[in-house]
């Protein structure tokens, strides 16, 4: 009898061993790697330098008729590559980017696939469908199970209505276990799980595009995330922020429509173990869709007179400020006297509560306006609520192309289910056919969408500047400046909208609408403009502020927007963070910390053989207790040296060098 059980057990291990099909998939350099099984479901682990981060997390996707792909899944075949290449990437952090990574690919029976790849930094797979027939998602099983209840750092729904899918994907972040996690509370993304010693996991997506976006929600009793999207769109009517949204009523059983062989987004697990590698992270870019424009010769970023954020506040002038000509004739002649390329018309310019973007205000006469523009080697971009111009997309486009309009900043989407994704890509497309210009405001994180359609240059889904007009005084915004380098900005660019002249200590700061100021010092706001990366770039104080500090505005107007090449220097995730970028043969250095003064060394050995010469911008002595308060040096610099920086609480440094 003894015998028979050994034999049963040994007969039952094998049987298992051959229903059970394992894949291992290494990075390039080989300290990451990702375990694939396939057994009675689906699931695949990760472990960085023979650490497991990741365990056996489930992946399936179930379809409405309740074909689940990822259930006892059937192999049909698999194949592996490495790819290495150097792609070019125009109106991002660096012009060329190294695409390296080893990709494993599975191919199962009736018609589906899974892609993994591994790149040094990070592991993501996407589901892809070969089936010609039209079908409805149910649902998209995303599971990040990790070894321990370690630490998140995740930014929670903030909802506009009971509706979670409704927000303006803006908020500061909460640190807790995993375990403590609001369960009631839905996560946008990117967010970041410190997984085990020393190594840090940023989840975010990539390549979505006709699908909707992910959140992802704590678990009960354990120690994973789990991903959920909004359903479909049933039925929708026209209101939210002035009659120019479109407000979903009710929603369908499933999250997404497909008519065709396709691919899903990518699920991305960026793993790292030095937080300077977190923020230089490239993969959301590398693993989106390649650029559909062919010729990007007239795509132009830069800099941007903002009048929104002051309030339409204008001192000196003989005409009472606001939503007319005069008053943009004088932003656009403060622009031309900067270089600055363009010049914002936000809202108000368009009849309010009307929806239509053809009737414009009456004390607004838009030809002209672009003509004194354009004589002064200007460009207009306008502000457009999204149902606007989302119902007369084409003809609006084609109209304000031909006015001389550069480009849109679209606002108030506030979702990201399928309808809403969808609706991006249409728009990305329909500028880029009338050489428009597209800046995504009121907007989910960039998940790609600016590589594919690289005249989408700026997205929002952060909680920048504008929310010190009305945050209190309990927002700590000093800190959130020194996180989302690590967090939001690996997803892409950011319309943080920074440049401010009133400055405010701790203590110091309150909200104000109409003379708002930032947290932190002067010179934390000119450094941001080197860390914060926005190839539409906004100076959002008035022209007469500016005009009052000139030193400080004319470093500010002399930053590029886009860079050749980029280098995070020394960096704390949630403490500080100092970035080097260089733009042909000038280079600029970018510092900010939290509310912790400091004392930084920046090793220059980055700097090549040239020897450099520039003006070095830090806090003053009294940055401390006015938040204004810097000081200008001249600095010459080569790769032997280590420059020495104190910084303020709150504070930061700036240079340019030549």
């Amino acid at each position: 009898m003894k015998k028979l059980t050994i034999l049963f057990l040994c007969s039952w291990i094998v049987l298992t061993a051959q229903a059970r099909k394992v894949f291992q998939l290494d990075s390039p350099d080989g300290h990451l790697s990702t375990t694939i099984t396939l057994g009675d479901e689906l699931t695949y682990d990760i472990t960085c330098n023979g650490q497991q981060v990741l365990a056996a997390s489930p992946l399936s996707m179930t379809l409405e008729d309740g074909t689940v792909w990822g259930d006892h899944p059937q192999l049909a075949g698999s194949s592996r590559k490495e790819v290495d290449q150097l792609i070019d990437s125009p109106f991002y952090r660096s012009s060329r980017l190294r695409d390296h990574y080893k990709k494993l690919v599975l191919r199962f029976k009736k018609g589906w696939s899974v892609e993994f790849r591994a790149y040094n930094d990070g592991i993501a797979y996407r589901f892809v469908n070969q089936l010609k027939k039209p079908f409805n998602i149910l649902q998209e099983e995303v599971n990040y199970q990790f070894t321990a209840d370690k630490t998140a750092i995740v930014p929670y729904v903030v909802p506009r209505s009971e509706d979670q899918f409704y927000s303006a994907f803006e908020n500061t972040y909460t640190t807790s276990k995993i375990s403590e996690l609001d369960k009631q509370k839905l996560m946008f993304l990117p967010l970041v799980v410190e997984a085990a010693d020393g190594v840090k996991v940023c989840i975010t997506e990539s390549d979505l595009e006709n699908y909707p976006g992910l959140y992802l929600s704590g678990a009960t009793g354990g120690n994973s995330l789990t991903g959920v999207h909004a359903p479909y769109p049933a039925s929708k009517r026209q209101g939210g922020h002035n009659n120019l949204q479109m407000i979903v009523e009710k929603r369908e059983r499933f999250i997404a429509k497909v008519d065709g062989p396709r691919t899903f987004p990518w699920r991305m697990a960026i793993v790292t173990t030095d937080d300077k590698d977190l923020a230089a992270s490239n993969m959301t870019y590398l693993l989106s869709s390649p650029s559909r424009i062919g010729d990007l010769s007239w795509i132009k970023p830069g800099k941007v007179a903002w009048e929104w954020w002051s309030d339409w506040n204008l001192d000196g002038v003989d005409f009472v400020t606001g939503v007319n000509n005069d008053t943009y004739k004088a932003y656009v002649d403060f622009a031309a006297a900067h270089q600055l390329e363009y010049v914002i018309l936000d809202e108000g310019w368009a009849v309010n509560l009307q929806a239509d973007l053809m009737q414009v205000v009456k004390d607004i006469n838009l030809k002209e306006l672009v003509n004194y523009a354009a004589a002064k080697n200007v460009g207009i971009i306008l502000w457009a609520g999204y149902y606007a111009f989302d119902r007369d997309m084409e003809n609006l486009c084609r109209h304000y192309a031909e006015l001389g309009v550069k480009g849109f900043k679209v606002d108030f989407m506030d979702r990201d289910d399928q309808e809403m994704v969808a609706f991006n890509y249409r728009a990305a497309e329909t500028c880029a056919k009338y050489k428009l210009l597209l800046d995504l405001h009121g907007m989910y994180k960039p998940s790609g969408l600016n590589r594919t359609y690289p005249n989408v240059l700026n997205f929002e889904g952060v909680h920048g500047l504008e929310n010190m007009k009305w945050s209190p005084e309990s927002v700590d915004q000093v800190k959130y400046d020194v996180t989302i380098p690590f967090i939001r900005q690996v997803a892409g660019p950011m319309d943080y909208t920074q440049g401010a002249m009133r400055n405010a200590v701790k203590g110091s700061y309150f909200p104000c609408n109409s003379e708002p100021m930032s947290q932190g010092t002067r010179c934390r706001q000119l450094a941001l403009y080197v860390i914060f990366e926005s190839p539409l770039n906004m100076l959002c104080d008035t022209p007469g502020n500016y005009e009052r500090e000139t030193e400080c505005t004319d470093f500010i107007t002399g930053i590029p927007t886009v860079w050749d090449e980029t280098h995070i220097l020394d960096a704390k995730l949630g403490e500080y963070i100092v970035t080097a970028r260089r733009k042909g043969d000038h280079w600029y250095i970018g510092g900010i910390t939290d509310g912790t003064a400091r004392n930084l060394e920046i090793d220059c050995s980055f700097l090549g053989d040239k020897d450099y010469v520039g003006d070095l911008f830090k806090d003053g002595m009294n940055a401390h207790r006015i938040g204004k308060d810097f000081k200008r040096e001249s600095v010459r610099l080569n790769k032997q040296d280590k420059l020495k920086i104190h910084l303020a609480p709150g504070g930061g440094f700036a240079i340019r060098l030549q």
